[in-house]
């Protein structure tokens, strides 16, 4: 059998202090995720938690049960972060609620990155203004993740992608897929401009070019694909600093999809079309 490397620490009291990256975490005040409380990162389950482990967030601690510890196995060798190894019902305790997942990473929040950094190499990069939930948020990493797009750039407005919430949903992309904010919104899109990027504003415009006919004509640009909120999508000024609007065609009386749903559709269009 494999010796173990990771410091295993067995905790039986869920009042133990060195479990309090994890304490509370359903409540809205106490809560360790919030950037203006410990300001951690909280990675919930095998999968996000091994991603956790491959991204710039470098671990405190974790929480779990031994049947994770064993999942996680030799991932965990040389993190130098403790594994406090509880009981299904400790941990329940601990977090306020039941978690099936059966493993928590904590992590401290790195430095946030600068629009140009995340643009020197990228080729597709998603825009975001006004996505304030943070599923939604979560799910947009995912899609970028999986249909090529490099770096996403938050505009005004937008919920916390390490929320924890957002990191759960994004299945852990959230820590990998490299996001900014921008310092002067939407003015930083002229960064993007000076960059050669062509950018798309996605509308529901009845009047605005497909997706696929504005995408098919720029297969070999940069592009930055913006997105808005939910209902009012993209501020009208924010839409005027674009290269071209463009809707996704619908059927049956349905004027817009949900956002995440819409931006999976566009990342896929330019995933297909570019070189």
């Amino acid at each position: 059998m494999r010796a173990e490397v990771v410091d295993v620490i067995d905790v039986a009291d869920p009042a133990d202090p060195r479990l309090d990256d994890f304490r509370d975490l359903n409540s809205v005040d106490p809560r360790p995720d919030l950037p203006t409380g410990k300001g951690l990162v909280i990675a919930e389950g095998v999968l996000v938690v091994q991603r956790m482990l491959a991204s710039r967030f470098v671990a405190r601690a974790f929480l779990g049960t031994d049947r994770r510890l064993t999942e996680l196995g030799a991932r965990l060798d040389g993190v130098g972060a403790p594994f406090y190894r509880v009981s299904a019902e400790v941990m329940a305790e601990v977090v306020g609620f039941h978690l099936n997942r059966g493993v928590l990473a904590s992590a401290s929040r790195a430095p946030e990155l600068e629009v140009p950094q995340i643009l020197d190499t990228a080729r597709t990069v998603a825009v975001l203004e006004g996505v304030n939930d943070h599923e939604n948020l979560g799910s947009i990493f995912r899609n970028a993740a999986g249909l090529g797009v490099d770096a996403i750039v938050f505009g005004s407005g937008c919920a916390d992608p390490l929320y924890r919430r957002a990191v759960r949903v994004s299945m852990g992309h959230a820590l990998l897929v490299p996001f900014a904010r921008a310092a002067n919104w939407p003015d930083d899109l002229n960064l993007l401009l000076s960059r050669e990027f062509r950018l798309i504003a996605m509308t529901p415009d009845p009047g605005a070019l497909t997706l696929a006919e504005a995408v098919a004509g720029l297969a070999g640009e940069r592009v930055a694909i913006l997105v808005g909120a939910e209902g009012p999508g993209l501020q009208e000024r924010t839409m005027r600093a674009a290269d071209v609007r463009v809707r996704i065609p619908m059927s049956r009386g349905t004027d817009s999809l949900n956002v995440a749903t819409a931006a999976a559709l566009a990342f896929y269009e330019r995933d297909r079309l570019a070189p």
